[in-house]
């Protein structure tokens, strides 16, 4: 769909239903848990480079100085080089969580659907997509900080139209960065309490696998990503061919 059509559907679907949409998550997380536990291992696995990279500038001085190490104040070369690739590391775990929730609401799409494509872990890192995610990627550091300038209340704002970015990626293969984040904004606008609602309860549920040892919250906090895929569902709605 083009970014016109998108935005008509936005404006004339009705509010979202916070229970409806609560219960059917429920129902689907049992259907995904599974893949949801792979797609945070892959996450976890694909960030691990840019935390080396970040922490590279330590470790290099930790072998060529190890008094360095012994004394209270790091050199402020080691400071600024770690401040300069800090935003670097930041917009590659994003990008990369960005590519992997939007492969996990394909997955929940296909389940939801009964439909009998495979489950691509990797499906949208593809050169396309992959340009698209460091773009959205940016966007949302530059709305982060924003919020963060509003006092940090504007955070909170922010919460709503970012948490919907991997859904409009996942299923909007038509739309450019920019207008993925106005039509997150305009979803996000129109339902912003229940979706707001919604991101806060089921981030909680999703935290209730503490509980199982600790090793528990693997298997549940992909439960937080799940709503994400009934929002657009309901507000927007897929082609006919699926």
């Amino acid at each position: 769909m083009i970014f016109n059509d998108i935005t008509a559907k936005i404006e004339q679907s009705t509010a979202l239903d916070f229970g409806s949409i609560f219960s059917r998550s429920i129902d689907l997380f049992k259907q995904v848990w599974l893949q949801g536990f792979i797609i945070l291992l892959l996450t976890f696995v694909t960030i691990i480079p840019f935390y080396i990279i970040m922490y590279m500038p330590l470790l290099i001085a930790g072998v060529t100085d190890p008094e360095m190490l012994r004394s209270e104040e790091a050199p402020p070369e080691l400071i600024i080089s770690m401040v300069v690739l800090m935003p670097i590391v930041f917009l590659g775990i994003m990008t990369l969580s960005l590519l992997l929730n939007a492969a996990f609401l394909r997955i929940c799409k296909n389940k939801d659907l009964n439909l009998s494509e495979s489950d691509s872990y990797f499906f949208y890192f593809k050169k396309k997509y992959v340009l698209k995610s460091i773009s959205l990627a940016l966007l949302a550091l530059g709305l982060i900080l924003l919020g963060m300038l509003a006092c940090g209340i504007g955070v909170f704002y922010m919460v709503v139209p970012i948490s919907l970015i991997p859904a409009f990626l996942a299923f909007d293969e038509e739309l450019t960065a920019m207008e993925i984040i106005r039509s997150c904004f305009s979803l996000g606008n129109k339902n912003w309490l229940v979706i707001f609602g919604l991101v806060i309860v089921m981030g909680l549920l999703a935290e209730l696998g503490v509980l199982l040892c600790f090793v528990g919250v693997l298997f549940t906090a992909m439960l937080a990503k799940i709503p994400v895929y009934y929002m657009y569902k309901d507000s927007i709605g897929f082609s006919p061919e699926y």
